[in-house]
């Protein structure tokens, strides 16, 4: 009944919180001191005595009558009009009561208010009971009152945190669901999963009230844990766009017992949702930072060659289209700049003629100073 994670009607002592609209389960105040906790109340014939998540018993001089024990089954449930809470007891005793079909004897329901009794004032810090209605001889209705400190909507109802896009296995309506409240062996991750993919939505007229969430890992140390996705950057969540929050964690150190990792998403004007994730880490992991430098290097190697191949074949065409009709020396690569620097450097006049020129048949003697000359000049 009493939520350390999602509060509503925060209680004097201890400090923990009610919340009236949603349906609460005796896991969440397990390590409480309201677990078990007694509340009498002192009638004519017996007195009737409640305990959080335990039983309802009337009792009196002639002993215990057994109004039904918490099914762990079935949870808190929202009330109506004064009532925020209705806890239910079952399987009490059958003596007289086994009329019922599904055999359920004596039963109780505990009306909870998150206030004062309007009879009666409260001696225990904790509360006390109201009222106490028998309908019959096998069934009471209990009215119990809890002090608060103050009203207000402390859980954000709506958000569900799941691994899938339309599931909430990890929050559900703004509650964080059994197995994910605290530390359980039954729920951790094992070492091989290097990768945990959380899909969260909200009502889209809220969403944006959902911030960045923060991580803290125990032991600190051994465990390399990093966010990433859009849920980490706070982009606002909604069922038709979920945001999708990625966790990547690595073992850098073998541990005996699990790592704990909780994870808080800070909520504007409402209490933070919590939830822990468990992960055992039984031998080291490489975080894969030297497998894509590799591939880095690899990829920088391959692009290198083939620049070089497709420089070296674009080359190869060039000289041979160029150099096809050419002999001799002009066929070497770069031979015309460099005899067209030999000849502008000693001047242009002087030169020696072609071999294959000066032993042309065909070349008549008079255009010999007309034609144009290659020469190789002299320095």
């Amino acid at each position: 009944m009493i939520s350390r994670l999602h509060p509503s009607c925060p209680l004097s002592r201890p400090h923990y919180w009610v919340n009236p609209n949603m349906m609460l389960s005796c896991w969440e105040i397990e390590s409480t001191s309201w677990k078990g906790h007694l509340f009498e109340y002192e009638g004519k014939e017996s007195d009737l005595v409640v305990r959080f998540c335990k039983d309802v018993e009337s009792r009196s001089q002639t002993g215990y009558v057994d109004f039904g024990r918490f099914d762990t089954y079935n949870h808190f449930v929202a009330g109506s009009g004064r009532v925020n809470f209705v806890q239910g007891f079952y399987e009490g005793d059958l003596m007289n009561c086994e009329q019922s079909y599904n055999k359920l004897g004596r039963t109780a329901q505990v009306n909870i208010i998150c206030g004062s009794c309007l009879s009666r004032q409260c001696k225990g810090e904790l509360g006390c009971i109201c009222s106490v209605t028998y309908e019959s001889s096998c069934r009471v209705i209990v009215e119990l009152a809890i002090p608060c400190e103050k009203r207000g909507p402390r859980v954000f109802e709506g958000f569900t945190i799941g691994f899938h896009p339309r599931s909430w296995e990890i929050v559900y309506n703004g509650m964080t669901q059994p197995g994910f409240e605290k530390s359980h062996n039954e729920y951790r991750f094992s070492t091989e999963q290097i990768r945990v993919t959380l899909h969260m939505t909200a009502v889209a007229s809220l969403s944006n009230l959902v911030q960045k969430p923060t991580v803290k890992v125990l032991p600190r140390t051994g465990l390399e844990v990093h966010l990433s996705g859009s849920g980490a950057s706070g982009t606002p969540p909604t069922t038709l766009s979920p945001t999708v929050l990625t966790v990547d964690w690595t073992c850098k150190k073998v541990h005996t017992t699990p790592y704990e990792v909780e994870i808080t998403i800070p909520v504007e004007n409402y209490d933070p949702v919590k939830f822990t994730l468990t992960k055992m880490c039984d031998h080291k992991q490489d975080d894969g930072k030297e497998t894509m430098k590799g591939w880095a290097i690899f990829g920088i190697l391959s692009c290198i060659f083939f620049v070089s191949l497709t420089l070296f074949c674009c080359g190869g065409f060039i000289y041979k289209s160029g150099a096809q009709n050419q002999h001799g020396l002009d066929a070497l690569p770069g031979m015309t700049y460099l005899s067209a620097f030999l000849q502008t450097v000693s001047g242009g006049g002087q030169g020696y003629q072609r071999a294959e020129e000066s032993n042309n048949p065909f070349i008549p003697a008079a255009q010999g100073a007309g034609r144009t000359e290659v020469r190789y000049g002299s320095i």
